[in-house]
């Protein structure tokens, strides 16, 4: 009997998982080798193969793991588990109108899977992403729930014009103006639906978008559908962030005694002048009485206490991926995020949906790709510069309730800063946002020729705003006093914005691949045509206030009575690449592409952008064949020129083109006839120019336990668009746009990943990036600066402090040395002497760069069984923040504002300055060193197999902004344009949540 069992047919069922995660994984080829008998898993990881013989070795493969196979003697059940391929090369890099393994690539790209995403509750896109690829320096403006991040990809290449980079969106390049209402539009987009991010650095990478690439691109590409049984996924996290980032204030008995002793003709100005009309005279926990003085109750209120607020963010996400007719694979998502912000009132909602089809026709012959995004939004927005600025000004010995109006030399008037929960309160300003972002794909392989493929993506991205800002009843912002003494309050309307933003994306391109046995063994050419037009239409309601009424009025204009705006562009580009493969070691790529914009007169209109890329795979030749230390090597080279021409934030849409401006009412010449006043332009601006040099090389070793990448550039602009003052009486403006000079700059930039540990129940992996960045003004075309936007100074002078100067970085800053005394202290009002002539002016200033030359993150990730924790951190090295929170704050007179009878708050401690004027607002002293350590993000996990029929459950607890280790006195080291003022504290976040596959 024992030979026949030996020889009889059997059955084997078992389960395959992520050997990692203990997930079940469907879709895992299960096959016995040399055979057709096999089938595939179940979206709970089972299977059951049929038609068994001892000694059949059966092997279980899916796309991102290591192959196993295993010998068949008779088992009836078994559970396998995957191990995630340790080799990365196989990864799918998404670049311009295609797609390339990662072995592959010729250029400088980055790939930023869902394993490598930040943990904890993310709101926007972007946050993904921060910190986790070398050279992408990713700075929100704050920490409002939709705060706008700056993106820079090596820093920028550009002066005035646009320096983020292009994103594009499951083929959709997006735009780069905002909607209206919106400060992020990657927060408009579910980060639960985001698979990968493809980062395009170097030209020969980015060449093939040509006219929106000089600043790099980031691709986006969002989960899809399956091809087995139907899936679910549902997630679901609470968030609670405080404010941990305060200003240090004096409190009423600080400031109380600091006006008695400097100011005593002050004292009668300290608390309330008459408690007996004060709603608030009682002691209580959150405004407690310090004793009386003078007949007068003094409070002790914290107004930061009062308008922060501990956040509750909400974020519940559910999706489906099933397989429709068992020809369309498909995904669809809801999702519902509530959150608010630290301060009260500021809160931000959304709705997001969406849709992705993936069917393939014919015999494999067509692949058609259908996206649909579509999100509500809805925010109530602060007056960011009130709130704050009131916070930290108001005198603290006043109540909660205080109204800031009284009388000075017999005048009644305003005094000091609004109350900041009167602008909080008292006036609603909800930005409501509807957006659209969608592209059907045709993918044809010829049947006539199949080597031949016609692609056609037609792309479409629109956007509804609407704003509206109301004042309530006496709103202390609404008031008006008139000449008699009068007050008048505005309640109602104050604002309304609607605007509609419709972009159209075309694409069609064809593409020849050709595979070879010989010596050429692969190369594929693709030639095509792009189309985007994008229209940005709308109106407002403007108001202004009458003289002699002190009403709110509309300002109307009869030429344009609706306010209307209208800012159409259009790009029109013609692009082709090639790329060669000889022997299986040696790559080319080859691109090229020509842009027209609407921005610039016919005779200007196109730019020229080729590129050119080598790679070597170096551990493909013999004598590294057989090595078993170095798995993978590659070296690459890479050129390219880029093109820039979105100066539409600096100067508008129609720089170039000649065109008139109905004046209003009290600009007619004569009652009764139309006048127009000329709008400045300049024929003669054209393309902006970015040439990039470029050596990589990746490497693998000890079967890719550490692995990694290193690349060098150098880039030089010319052609610059800058933002210029222009001689009198030329371009109707004093300043406008030309191409006047170049930049260049150099840098590094090196990721290393490490899995030091990797066993049946425990790895471990360790990931880090590091990137320098230099750039150099080099010529201005005679200047020996230009005045950077986004510097100016909080002190109402409408003064810059940051310059691009010729011969140093961008963006640094114009100041005078301070000097110290022997205690290591300033002395007010003196400066290095520079130049010895004795006096301080101009030429005594000297430049400092303020953006950081180095910036880097790392993480690392545990498993142990079912429990994985990560942690992830990111900072910067070197770069300049200035405290403009000191300089304003930080000086005795302060306290005492000129022609008020309002007392000023100050920082609490040592007060090194009695003044404010000029110079002190240039020394360097406010310029503080900018680098700092933040721990990003910890999170720890456990997951429950089977806690769900056929699925599973993980529970996590996360800390976001744990820790900042920074020597800077601010508020906050990271701000873009490094002047910390008036800034929305990041929140330190504590979440929990779940996951749920089923």
């Amino acid at each position: 009997m024992l030979p026949a069992t030996l020889l009889a047919q059997s059955k084997l069922s078992g389960i395959v998982t992520d050997k990692k995660l203990g997930e079940p994984l469907p879709g895992v080829n299960v096959l016995v080798k040399g055979t057709t008998n096999g089938v595939s898993t179940g979206f709970d990881g089972g299977f059951i193969l049929t038609n068994l013989k001892q000694g059949d070795i059966i092997t279980f493969s899916f796309l991102g793991f290591t192959e196993q196979t295993i010998t068949f003697t008779g088992q009836n059940n078994i559970t396998i588990g995957l191990q995630e391929e340790s080799s990365k090369l196989d990864e799918v890099v998404v670049i311009g109108y295609g797609s390339v393994k990662k072995k592959d690539a010729t250029g400088s790209v980055d790939l930023i899977t869902t394993k490598d995403f930040n943990k904890g509750p993310v709101v926007s896109v972007d946050q993904l992403l921060t910190g986790k690829a070398p050279g992408v320096r990713i700075t929100t403006a704050g920490g409002a729930p939709d705060s706008a991040p700056n993106i820079r990809i090596r820093g920028g290449s550009s002066l005035s014009a646009q320096n983020n980079p292009l994103i594009v969106i499951d083929g959709v390049p997006i735009d780069l103006v905002n909607a209206a209402g919106n400060g992020n539009p990657l927060s408009l987009i579910n980060p639960n639906d985001i698979d990968t991010f493809s980062i395009l650095k170097d030209a020969s990478a980015t060449a093939i978008y040509g006219s929106r690439a000089s600043n790099g691109v980031i691709i986006i590409t969002t989960k899809k559908g399956t091809t087995g049984k139907p899936e679910f996924n549902f997630s679901s996290s609470i968030a609670i962030g405080n404010a941990r980032d305060r200003i240090k204030m004096m409190g009423g008995p600080e400031f109380t005694e600091f006006v008695r002793t400097h100011f005593p003709n002050q004292t009668h100005n300290l608390g309330v002048d008459d408690p007996s009309t004060s709603p608030v005279n009682d002691p209580n926990e959150d405004n407690p009485l310090t004793p009386q003085i003078e007949g007068r109750i003094l409070s002790d209120t914290n107004w930061q206490d009062a308008i922060y607020q501990n956040s509750v963010t909400s974020d519940n996400n559910f999706s489906a991926r099933a397989n429709l007719l068992k020809k369309i694979p498909f995904r669809a998502s809801v999702g519902y995020t509530n959150a608010e912000g630290l301060v009260k009132t500021n809160e931000f909602e959304r709705v997001t949906t969406s849709l992705k089809l993936t069917p393939t026709l014919f015999d494999n012959h067509l692949k058609i790709d259908i996206n649909a995004k579509g999100s509500w939004s809805e925010k109530n927005a602060i007056d960011e510069g009130g709130v704050f600025g009131g916070a930290i000004n108001m005198d603290p010995t006043k109540p909660l309730d205080y109204f800031n109006v009284g009388v000075n030399n017999g005048n009644l008037g305003k005094q000091g800063s609004d109350n900041p929960l009167s602008i909080l309160y008292q006036r609603e300003r909800p930005e409501q946002i509807k957006k659209l972002l969608g592209n059907i794909e045709f993918d044809y392989k010829l049947h006539f020729f199949p080597e031949i493929r016609a692609v056609v993506n037609l792309g479409l991205e629109a956007s509804r705003s609407k704003i509206r800002e109301v004042y309530s009843e006496n709103a202390i912002q609404s008031l008006r006093i008139l000449p008699s003494g009068t007050l008048v309050y505005n309640p109602g309307e104050n604002y309304r914005e609607n605007q509609h933003i419709t972009n159209k994306t075309l694409d069609s391109y064809l593409v020849y691949t050709k595979e070879l046995n010989g010596f050429l063994k692969k190369f594929d050419v693709q030639g095509g045509y792009s189309y985007q037009s994008f229209k940005n239409d709308g109106n407002k309601v403007l108001y202004q206030y009458n003289n002699t009424t002190g009403l709110r009025e509309v300002v109307f204009n009869p030429q344009n009575p609706t306010n209307r705006y209208y800012q159409p562009l259009v790009l029109e580009s013609f692009f082709g690449r090639a790329n060669v493969d000889l022997a299986n070691k040696y790559l080319f790529t080859f691109s090229y592409r020509a842009d027209g914009s609407s921005l610039f007169k016919k005779e200007k209109r196109w730019g020229h952008f080729p590129a050119a890329a080598f790679a070597w795979k170096v551990s493909e030749e013999s004598f590294l064949k057989e090595n078993k230390i170095v798995n993978n090597l590659k070296l690459r080279l890479g050129w390219g020129k880029t093109g820039q021409q979105d100066i539409t934030g600096a100067v508008g849409y129609f720089p170039s083109t000649p065109l008139f401006n109905p004046a209003g009412s009290s600009s007619q010449y004569l009652p009764g006839f139309n006048s127009y006043s000329a709008l400045p332009f300049d024929p003669n601006i054209t393309w902006e120019k970015t040439t990039t040099y470029n050596a990589g090389l990746d490497f693998g070793l000890f079967s890719d336990i550490v692995s990694g990448s290193l690349d060098v550039y150098k880039r030089k602009t010319t052609d610059l668009l800058v933002k210029v003052p222009t001689l009198p009486g030329q371009g109707l403006s004093n300043e406008f746009v030309s191409n006047i000079g170049s930049t260049e700059g150099e840098g590094a930039e090196a990721s290393l990943n490490i899995k030091p540990i990797k066993t049946d129940n425990f790895s471990w992996d360790v990931n880090g990036n590091l990137a320098f960045t230099h750039t150099e003004v080099t010529d201005l075309k005679g200047r020996s600066s230009v005045s950077a936007p986004d510097s100016g100074l909080p002190i109402g002078t409408g003064v810059s402090l940051a310059y691009h100067p010729l011969g140093n970085q961008p963006f640094s800053a114009w100041v005078f040395e301070q000097v110290y005394d022997s205690n290591g202290l300033p002395i007010e009002g003196t400066f290095v002497d520079r130049n010895n002539d004795n006096q301080i002016t101009a030429e005594d200033r000297i430049y400092k760069a303020m953006r950081p030359n180095w910036t880097f993150g790392f993480g690392t990730t545990f498993t142990y069984k079912n429990i994985d924790l990560s942690a992830s951190f990111r900072g910067q090295v070197g770069g300049l923040t200035y405290n403009a929170r000191a300089m304003q704050s930080g000086n005795a007179n302060q306290v005492v504002p000129v022609n008020s009878n309002a007392l000023t708050n100050i920082l609490s401690g040592p007060i090194l300055f009695q003044d404010n004027n000029d110079p002190r607002y240039f020394s360097d002293y406010f310029l503080e060193d900018a680098s700092f350590l933040r721990c990003e993000n910890i999170t720890l996990g456990y997951r429950v197999n089977n806690a769900i029929k056929n699925g599973s459950l993980r529970l996590y607890v996360a800390a976001n902004n744990l820790f900042l280790v920074t020597k800077y006195s601010g508020q906050d080291p990271e701000n873009f344009n490094a002047i910390d003022n008036n800034f929305y504290p990041r929140p330190q976040v504590f979440s929990f949540g779940v996951n749920a596959n089923f």
